[in-house]
């Protein structure tokens, strides 16, 4: 970089926050994380990651531990609920590296936290430090903790989620929808479920008013399971209570005996309230932006939730790489990604309905369309899987 480098403030140290970190740090710029919690962790099990985040990664050079802690499924099989019949399945690998240079892989979200956490300085990264207010300084911007700690970065980046306060600072206070959905989670040792000869890949399962979703982390040690139903409200309180695996079971009565099988091998289980968002017009604000679930929560029936925010970072620190003045690398960044994000939180949301039929005339219709041309295969995928967030020339979607 010519002359001296911007100071960049991510606020978050999640998956997002931190890829994004990385991705400013190695354009150039000088870059502090600043996290509310005590210790950098992730909320979760395991997630999936297509190739158009696994190829960011391992642009930032993480291909050695992602190939350590993840596994790479070999295919995606969705399946009836009760019965177990095949609706639609298709290879994922090596196919996805052949088509676009990175694999597909399912990991611990724990772990993809810890392999980007190591490629990023730790004494860059403040602990403690929670966002109580912020200010534009015409070339700069002020925040403050609620330690006592201000600064003035240069340029100032909101990745703390869903309960954003950057985007609180930005836009007004507004508290995130609940979506009617509820998910129970957990890990099983491999060797519990062994007698099931599950394929070392990602199985969904879809039926009335749920669906139920399992594949191997933690290098192939542990099975990921999350299962959805649909609630019409929330209380934290109730639901954690009610976190258990017997509440599980109950909650898939009458599926098939691998789904009910897989819970029963749980030795605890976890409650998971879905919120959403409705899009925003815009992400910006002078000097200070937004990216992943401060700007664009989704629902994650397209599995690009965390992708997206990957996505974000690369493309924030291309934008700020290549136009000078930083306001107006803001706001590329955001014209770049709003179309694209956009249209997942839609195709997310219509998912929800989709994978959630009723057994009836609009299943059966459903059913013989992945029957004839199914839509999770790389091939269908492209238009997803070949994007480049470094390009920072407008995409036509």
């Amino acid at each position: 970089m010519i002359g001296t480098p911007l100071r960049i403030a991510v606020i978050g140290g999640g998956i997002g926050g931190l890829t994004a970190a990385l991705a400013l740090l190695q354009a150039g710029f000088e870059v502090e994380v600043y996290e509310q919690a005590p210790e950098l962790t992730e909320v979760g099990g395991g997630i999936n990651m297509a190739p158009n985040a696994t190829r960011v990664l391992r642009r930032l050079g993480l291909a050695e531990g992602l190939d350590r802690e993840g596994v790479r499924p070999v295919g995606t099989h969705q399946r009836c609920w009760q019965d177990g019949r095949t609706l639609q399945r298709a290879p994922l690998n090596p196919l996805c590296e052949q088509l676009y240079g990175a694999p597909h892989m399912t990991i611990h979200r724990a772990d993809l936290l810890s392999v980007i956490a190591a490629a990023f300085p730790v004494e860059c990264v403040h602990l403690r430090h929670r966002l109580v207010g912020l200010a534009e300084g015409g070339d700069h911007v002020e925040a403050w903790f609620d330690n006592g700690v201000r600064i003035t970065p240069d340029v100032l980046v909101g990745a703390d989620g869903i309960h954003s306060a950057v985007h609180a600072a930005l836009f007004g206070e507004e508290a995130p929808t609940f979506a009617g959905c509820v998910a129970y989670r957990g890990l099983v040792p491999a060797e519990r479920i062994a007698d099931l000869g599950l394929a070392l890949g990602s199985q969904s399962w879809v039926g009335p008013g749920g669906h139920f979703v399992h594949y191997f982390v933690s290098r192939g040690r542990l099975l990921n399971f999350v299962g959805w139903t649909e609630h019409d409200e929330w209380n934290r309180e109730d639901w954690t209570d009610r976190a258990t695996v017997a509440r599980a079971l109950t909650a898939f009565a009458g599926w098939h005996e691998h789904v009910r099988t897989i819970i029963a091998a749980a030795e605890t289980c976890f409650i998971w309230a879905l919120f959403d968002r409705d899009p925003l017009p815009r992400w910006s604000a002078g000097r200070t932006t937004l990216l992943g679930d401060a700007c664009h929560p989704m629902y994650p029936f397209m599995g690009q939730g965390a992708a997206m925010a990957i996505e974000d970072g690369a493309a924030l620190a291309a934008c700020l790489r290549t136009i000078g003045d930083p306001t107006e690398a803001l706001l590329r960044y955001e014209r770049l990604r709003l179309p694209r994000v956009t249209r997942l939180q839609a195709m997310s949301r219509a998912n929800k309905t989709r994978f959630h039929l009723r057994d009836g005339p609009a299943q059966q219709a459903r059913d013989a369309e992945w029957a004839k041309a199914g839509d999770r295969s790389p091939n269908a995928l492209r238009w997803l899987y070949e994007y480049d967030p470094g390009d920072v020339e407008p995409v036509t979607m």
